[in-house]
């Protein structure tokens, strides 16, 4: 805690009413104590090319005590001898440490460090303690250091996250050159996360920016596996098998190499996962997630996304087929119409 018990000081209160009635003013006490207690430097002393400055200010004698300060004397503007406790209460008093700011405002910082706790619950803890604290108005109290970066980093890797999920499903949408293919390959991003959070309570990591920016790395990792998966099946439909057959041969075809990406990757965050140098803990928390996320999405994506696949092409196929239906009939009707006429 940056406040601590001040040094001691003598505090001049000044009542500028009995001071403008005795014939003084601000201007004139405050250089008269300056030059009582700081010292005057405006003479100089010139030795050679030499300058020194010359400090009058009264001498130990006249500045020890506090009955010297309250016998302090001015002279007003009619010559009269005026002492300082005739217009000032002066009094014994503490001064600040150190003096901190925080928004041009002043401020008192309390430091502390969080073991074996998440530091968000143990805020959260101090939250609810300060809020039930009487303060006078104009008091509050704001989180600073890593809780002030955290809450600031969650709002923006959170529009990160958000931005990447957009970002790959705009550039599958090029690649497919449909609105609604995509929509099979995000379905594999969820299946990260369920491996990643789970990884996280297992390794007893919290959620954090690091862990956050694994989850957001996850995104780019996971749904290429799912990319191949549905490009192999759309090559095979496109070259005539059916839905299903051709979901059961991107399977066989893909596993090889979704497993092959996959471990390496995660022997690759292993080393990651179990350092235990300087620094590892904040890059623990990504390993893992990435690990996790990783093991999840290798065994959900070859059962969910053929699933899903297949539940997006029937839809496509029947509301097509309608499509398709109202088309002909118009066609029929118009030909019908021209046969007609020409009879």
């Amino acid at each position: 805690m940056t406040s601590e018990a001040g040094n001691p000081e003598i505090n001049v209160k000044i009542d500028r009413d009995k001071m403008t009635s005795l014939g003084l003013n601000v201007s004139t006490v405050g250089m008269t104590m300056q030059t009582a207690f700081s010292g005057n430097t405006d003479n100089k002393y010139r030795a050679g090319d030499n300058e020194y400055d010359i400090n009058i200010r009264y001498n130990e004698s006249g500045r020890a005590t506090i009955d010297n300060v309250r016998g302090l004397k001015f002279i007003n503007d009619k010559g009269a001898s005026i002492s300082l406790d005739q217009f000032a209460e002066v009094t014994y008093g503490s001064g600040p440490t150190l003096l901190e700011r925080r928004d041009k405002s002043p401020a008192v910082s309390i430091q502390g460090q969080a073991i074996g706790r998440p530091m968000g619950t143990v805020a959260q803890e101090w939250q609810a303690q300060f809020e039930k604290l009487p303060r006078k108005p104009g008091i509050v109290f704001v989180w600073g250091g890593n809780m002030e970066n955290q809450s600031e980093g969650f709002g923006t890797l959170g529009i990160a996250l958000l931005a990447s999920i957009i970002l790959v499903y705009l550039v599958m949408v090029a690649l497919y050159d449909s609105f609604i293919t995509p929509f099979v390959v995000l379905f594999s991003i969820p299946l990260s996360f369920i491996g990643a959070l789970l990884f996280l309570a297992l390794g007893n990591q919290t959620l954090n920016i690091f862990t956050i920016l694994g989850i957001i790395m996850l995104i780019g990792l996971v749904a290429k596996n799912a990319i191949m998966l549905v490009d192999f099946a759309n090559h095979r439909k496109e070259a005539g098998d059916n839905t299903h057959d051709a979901l059961v041969a991107a399977n066989h075809a893909r596993l090889r190499p979704i497993l092959m990406t996959t471990i390496a990757m995660v022997f690759g965050m292993i080393p990651i996962a179990i350092a235990t140098g300087d620094g590892a803990d904040m890059n623990r928390g990504l390993a893992i997630v990435i690990i996790g996320g990783l093991l999840s999405s290798l065994f959900l994506t070859l059962v969910v996304v053929p699933v899903v696949y297949s539940i997006f092409d029937s839809l496509q196929r029947r509301f097509g087929k309608k499509e398709k239906t109202d088309y002909e009939a118009l066609i029929k009707e118009d030909y019908d119409h021209v046969d007609v006429a020409e009879h």
